[in-house]
């Protein structure tokens, strides 16, 4: 895996009028994992953003070492295609690399167009997408929503052993997630 590490120092996020949170810092190297916690709407998805370079911070900056991999609540599969193809898709641009899709319970479904699959089956591809990238730096922005617990605890082990092998996971979750030697953040501590 390639070399990785995030920091945030004095992160402010601003929606509106409403400063979520303020004097946010943090730093994670390779094997690490973060779960950010707290409320709804108190800055746990825009965070992710912000990491991720999709929205800039108030205040505050961000360095990132390592490609970034991204999962949310949108899958960035197209639901007309047949899962096999939008994964074969991203597979083109990313690399050959394996998405693990049948460890992930997906490979029945790949004749089946995305916009069939239900919930908790587009994260899991949403996952194999994540997985395909190779990137070291993994974003995740409540991955177990829609999930049922057989499904949790696949996305868990594959969190587990993405950190064992050298990368990083931030994870933006209310659920607990199991990962050895986890920090956590609770964003309420920040709200000023």
């Amino acid at each position: 895996m390639q070399e990785c590490r995030i920091a945030a120092r004095d992160l402010a996020c601003r929606r509106g009028d409403r400063l979520l949170f303020a004097g946010l810092s943090f730093a994670l190297q390779a094997g690490q994992a973060l779960q950010l916690v707290g409320s709804n709407g108190i800055g746990k998805s825009s965070l992710i953003r912000i990491l991720a370079g999709l929205m800039p911070a108030y205040a505050g900056t961000v360095e990132v070492v390592g490609a970034l991999g991204l999962v949310d609540e949108r899958p960035a599969l197209d639901p007309h295609l047949p899962l096999g193809q939008a994964l074969a898709f991203w597979q083109r641009l990313d690399g050959p690399h394996d998405n693990r899709a049948a460890d992930l319970g997906l490979a029945e479904l790949m004749d089946v167009p995305v916009r069939y699959l239900s919930t908790g089956q587009k994260k899991r591809a949403a996952l194999a997408r994540l997985i395909g990238q190779a990137a070291p730096v993994w974003l995740l922005d409540e991955p177990l929503n829609g999930l049922d617990t057989r499904g949790a605890a696949l996305v868990m082990d594959m969190v587990a052993g993405h950190c064992r092998e050298g990368g990083i996971a931030v994870i933006a979750s209310h659920q607990p997630f199991d990962v050895a030697d986890k920090q956590q953040i609770e964003l309420k501590d920040f709200v000023r």
